[in-house]
């Protein structure tokens, strides 16, 4: 498997990331999906990394700029047909550690309180986050749990 930032521009990222989008809008109540949508994973701010191994598409995530010391997890996913091998402790694990070269000190992450999310929360307190306040523009919401961890 290897890891590396992404453009954000073949077909086959494209098509992972509306699948994505896709889910996490059947899981999630309107108003509370925070995943970001193409346009927002381009924008200055944002590092998009890819998982592939050859040229499949194991998983993604980014972080989005939050303030010069601070960051926020984005699009965390791993394809349905790869989960448990370890693909989301890996790909974690690079952008923590890509985010503290970029100078951050925190990583903060909303993911949601449902069921669905118990994998997701499982994994992020594995590596050491812990439960936090909403940050940067989030508001308490029952369907959402917020994370943080300090680099």
């Amino acid at each position: 498997m290897r890891i590396s930032v992404d453009d954000l521009s073949s077909p086959d990222i494209v098509a992972f990331l509306h699948g994505h989008i896709a889910q996490m809008q059947s899981v999630s109540p309107p108003g509370s999906t925070h995943a970001l949508e193409l346009s927002a994973l381009r924008r200055t701010g944002v590092t998009f990394w890819v998982a592939r191994e050859d040229e499949t598409v194991l998983g993604c995530g980014a972080i989005k700029e939050i303030d010069l010391e601070h960051a926020e997890i984005k699009s965390m996913r791993t394809a349905p047909s790869h989960q448990n091998r370890g693909i989301a402790s890996r790909l974690l694990q690079h952008i923590m550690g890509e985010s503290k070269l970029m100078g951050y000190s925190r990583l903060s992450l909303e993911t949601g309180s449902s069921d669905f999310f118990d994998a997701a929360r499982r994994l992020y307190l594995k590596h050491g986050f812990s439960f936090c306040e909403p940050f940067a523009d989030y508001r308490k919401d029952p369907n959402s749990v917020f994370m943080t961890l300090q680099l």
